[in-house]
């Protein structure tokens, strides 16, 4: 999993893709196979459609970024947290 995970809202390609998605959610568990995943995303312009239509992926699939999302000092500090909660998830 990656540690530099990019903010909520931020938009874009995946690999082998050529529709945009935007990042809803970082650090996803599959609720049926237990794997942890880098993201979880909705198409974008569309939005969440269907909830269990989120697109889940790691860092490593994107292709590109189209836009990055808000970041302040709360998200900055929530990226510590996320990473800790990270470290303790791979170690289970």
């Amino acid at each position: 999993m990656n540690k530099n995970l990019l903010p909520i809202g931020s938009v874009v390609l995946l690999n082998d893709s050529n529709k945009r998605v935007m990042i809803v959610g970082r650090a996803q568990k599959n609720a049926k196979t237990g794997k942890l995943w880098d993201y979880s995303a909705c198409y974008y312009p569309e939005g969440i459609i269907d909830p269990d239509g989120l697109f889940l992926f790691n860092h490593d699939q994107i292709m590109a970024i189209f836009s990055l999302g808000f970041q302040d000092l709360e998200e900055f500090k929530y990226q510590k947290i996320l990473n800790d909660k990270i470290d303790e998830l791979n170690k289970q």
